[in-house]
Order: C-alpha cells, then sequence, then structure tokens
C-alpha cells in the first residue's frame, strides 16, 4: 500500500479505474445483485480512494461508476442510454452522493494531517523549550541555540543575531542565505521575511512588544505561528538567561562580601589572641632585661606556642584554598582504617588527653583505598572538634562499620548537641556554632577541610545529633 500510494498519478488512474472494472465484472457475471448493492459498493469504493489519495481521485472514480453502472446494470444494458427516468435520478444522486462524501472525507483527511502536523509542532517546541531551559549560561546558550532549532524542527540551517552581541551564531560554518543583513533588517523593522522559493524564513524575537533579535532558518517547511513561537521561546530563555547571571553576579558578591566579613570577623579574633600574647611576652622580656631565667622560659614557651597556633592557622587557610582548587594530589593506596586512626589518635594525643577513648574498630573490616595521612587529618580533625565541645573527662567513641559497600567512620561525645538549623550549615567554611563561637576558639576550617578531603575520596561525611545528647561525626569511604 505504501508504494501504491506513493506511485505516479497516471498510475493512481489507472488503479482507481481498475477498481471500478473489477467490481462491475464481479457484480455481473460472478454475483448477481441489484442496482442498489452495486451503487453502495461503488459508494464505499469512492469514500476508499477519497480517504487513501484524496479528492481528484474519487471524483474520477465516482464518474467512472456512474457510468459502470448506467452500462451494466440499467436497462437497456449494454448501453449508457436510459430508458426509465427513475434512473436518471438514481444515477444522479448517486453522482451527487459520491462527490459530496468525497469532499467531506477530503475535508476530514485533510483536518486530520493539519491537526497531525500541529500536534507535531506542538511536541518539536515543547522539547525545543526544554532544551533552552537546560542551559543558564548566555555564551553556552547562544551558541547552542541554532543546533537546537535545527535537532528539534529539522531544518537545514539556522541563524540567531542579538543586538548585544557582535556575532552572529550559526548552526554551521556555512549558512546558505541568512545574511547578518537580512537579520539586523527583520530585527529592525519588528516583522517576519519570508522567501518561499529559497525556503528561507526570518522571524523577530520577541518579548511581549520589545525586539531583542531575530532568527533565520533555511529549508523551513514550518507554519508562522511556529516561527513566531520560536522567537519567542528563543527570546524568553535570552532574557532568562540574561536573568540568571545578573542574579548570579549579584550571589556571588553577595557571598564574596559575606565570605570576607566572616573572614575578617575569624582571622581578627584569632589571630589577635596569639598576636596579643607574642606582643605581651616580648614586652615583657625587653622591658625587664634583668627577669629570671624561670620567668624568661616561660615567655618564651608562651611566645613559641602562639607562634605553633598561628602557623596552624596559616596552614589550615592555605589548605582550604588548596582543596577548593582541587589543587592536593591524594596518594591513593590499600590501607586499614586502623592505621589512618593510630596515626590521628597520635596528631591529637594533647586535644583529647582528658577524655577517654573507646575504640569500636573490628578487625575484619575490609582495606579501604585512600590517602591515609589525609584521612588520618579528618579523623584528627573529628577528634580535636568532639574534645573541645564535650565536658572534661566526658568520652569519646571511635566506630567503623560497613554499610551498603561503604566502609562508615563516626565519632561519637556527649557535647552539648547541635540543633537541626545548624546541622546543614556546620560544614561550611567559617561556620562556628551561634552558642560557641565566643566560648571555643578556632576558624570555623576544620570541619570544612575534612568533609574536602572526604569528598575528593568519593565519600560522604555528615553529622547526626540531639540537643543536650551529644553528636556522632561520620564519614564514609567507597571500598573497592
Amino acid at each position: 500500500m505504501r508504494g501504491v500510494r506513493r506511485s505516479s498519478p497516471v498510475l493512481r488512474y489507472l488503479l482507481t479505474a481498475a477498481a471500478v472494472a473489477t467490481v462491475a465484472l464481479a457484480y455481473r457475471y460472478v454475483i448477481k445483485v441489484n442496482p442498489t448493492t452495486v451503487a453502495l459498493t461503488y459508494l464505499l469504493v469512492v469514500l476508499t480512494i477519497s480517504t487513501t489519495w484524496g479528492l481528484a481521485y474519487a471524483v474520477f472514480t465516482a464518474v467512472l461508476a456512474t457510468l459502470a453502472v448506467n452500462f451494466f446494470f440499467l436497462p437497456p444494458v449494454g448501453t449508457l442510454t436510459i430508458s426509465d427516468p427513475q434512473n436518471w435520478v438514481a444515477l444522479f444522486t448517486f453522482l451527487v452522493t459520491a462527490v459530496v462524501a468525497s469532499q467531506l472525507f477530503e475535508r476530514a483527511r485533510r483536518e486530520a494531517r493539519n491537526a497531525t502536523a500541529r500536534r507535531l509542532e506542538v511536541e518539536r517546541l515543547y522539547n525545543f523549550s526544554q532544551r533552552l531551559l537546560s542551559t543558564e549560561n548566555q555564551a553556552e546558550l547562544f551558541n547552542a541555540i541554532p543546533r537546537y532549532i535545527v535537532d528539534s524542527f529539522d531544518v537545514k540551517q539556522a541563524a540567531v543575531w542579538l543586538p548585544t552581541r557582535p556575532d552572529v551564531y550559526r548552526s554551521s560554518s556555512e549558512i546558505a542565505g541568512l545574511d547578518r543583513e537580512d537579520l539586523q533588517a527583520v530585527g529592525a523593522r519588528g516583522e517576519p521575511k519570508f522567501d518561499p522559493q529559497r525556503q528561507l524564513s526570518f522571524v523577530p524575537m520577541r518579548m511581549g512588544v520589545r525586539v531583542v533579535g531575530s532568527v533565520g532558518l533555511n529549508g523551513a517547511p514550518l507554519s508562522r505561528p511556529t516561527l513566531e513561537a520560536i522567537g519567542s521561546l528563543i527570546a524568553t530563555a535570552t532574557e532568562r538567561a540574561n536573568a540568571m547571571e545578573r542574579l548570579s553576579r549579584a550571589e556571588a558578591s553577595r557571598e564574596s562580601e559575606q565570605l570576607r566579613s566572616v573572614l575578617l570577623d575569624s582571622v581578627t579574633h584569632e589571630f589577635r589572641t596569639p598576636l596579643t600574647a607574642i606582643k605581651a611576652s616580648v614586652t615583657s622580656m625587653l622591658s625587664n632585661p634583668a627577669l629570671a631565667p624561670d620567668q624568661t622560659r616561660e615567655l618564651l614557651t608562651v611566645i613559641n606556642e602562639e607562634s605553633d597556633r598561628l602557623d596552624h592557622l596559616v596552614g589550615e587557610a592555605a589548605e582550604m584554598a588548596q582543596l577548593d582548587a582541587q589543587q592536593v594530589e591524594l596518594h591513593l593506596q590499600s590501607h586499614s582504617i586502623r592505621d589512618a586512626v593510630d596515626l590521628a589518635i597520635e596528631k591529637s594525643k594533647s586535644a583529647i588527653d582528658h577524655h577517654p577513648l573507646q575504640l569500636n574498630l573490628p578487625e575484619s573490616l575490609p582495606p579501604v583505598r585512600m590517602d591515609y595521612v589525609r584521612i588520618a587529618e579528618v579523623i584528627a580533625q573529628l577528634l580535636d572538634n568532639a574534645a573541645k565541645y564535650s565536658a572534661r573527662e566526658s568520652p569519646i567513641h571511635i566506630t567503623g562499620e560497613v554499610r551498603n559497600r561503604k566502609l562508615m567512620i563516626s565519632v561519637a561525645d556527649r557535647g552539648p548537641g547541635i540543633d537541626d538549623f545548624e546541622q546543614s550549615l556546620i560544614f561550611d567554611k567559617f561556620y562556628r556554632g551561634r552558642n560557641q563561637r565566643l566560648q571555643v576558639q578556632g576558624t570555623g576550617m576544620g570541619l570544612a577541610i575534612a568533609r574536602a578531603i572526604v569528598e575528593a575520596h568519593g565519600g560522604e561525611v555528615g553529622v547526626t545529633s540531639q540537643l543536650g545528647n551529644g553528636s556522632v561525626f561520620y564519614f564514609t569511604l567507597p571500598l573497592s
């Protein structure tokens, strides 16, 4: 049937004539029926041809069928003359009915075809709009729009012109007929331009009554409403990208100002304390040259400890910057988690000296691929954090277990706990608890560094806590 539908018009007319002849011969010599049955059969043939090939072929079939009924079935049979006037009325009625029914079928066929085309265009417009929403960066969006048009609407080429941009964005390097001058002219006039012979279409990109550019298509059998909808969608996506970029700049500026304020507050508070102690010790030594050896040693010890503290603060800031820039190289090897835990306990010895440490690390824990020095740094940070926010002599628990093919290490304390709001912020850079920032020293970078290290290993870090019942900080590492 598909091959017949694509056949030439001459062949179709021959096939319709053959169909009429077949019915006439079958009813005349094989199956004896009355003229009414013949007429109804021919009416079905006419309607079938009208549905399949269109009105012209149906009218041709109706005329041939009328002649066949007259010649083969109405007396005198074998001639085109009609003896009974009623038969003239019957033939005329049959011909009119066949033609009118063919017209109705052709109209229904045409409307169905148009409805299908509109549905396909709406689906394409929807898919096109979804692709436009997938990109928020202006440069990427403008470069991708012509390609999106070609892919979504099966056109040969597409080009987009924006008055705020120096270049015309094209779907390919060679664009036939989509000249910059035509795009600028359509954008300036705000009226579409069509060239059916060259299959070129130019439509303005409207945002309400404001024209923000123009779009050109080559080889686009699209309706004018669809072309105007494409222009409106591109204009909306352009304005959205502009708004998102402005919002991003404003948000970045606000976050930069907030970060600057938090960093200044942290630096002012944390750096001033050791500097004040160092300055006081040096001043005491300079103003009292005859200090006793014990006093001199005590002041030098203060200077040494506070210098180490300053060095630690600067080291944390540098490490945080390196982790943010992903400039830290991890030396990944298969290690037992106990190696990292032992190293972390050694590093945090002074901090956890007054806290009983309870370990629950089964021997059956599998080795994990990690940079165990970095992971030890994470565990040490969690131990220091637990000791810092827990009462003296309160125990600290370190637990290891396997969950969902991941190794989970948790550090539990019996501190004051963290409310739900702060649990979502506790791992942010420079964030410190609202109720603890003036009571406990720190820059708020330790947990942020720990999270960056764990995420660099492909793991996750988190906390569960309840006010008054302590906190459990945990992190996971994927098992190979």
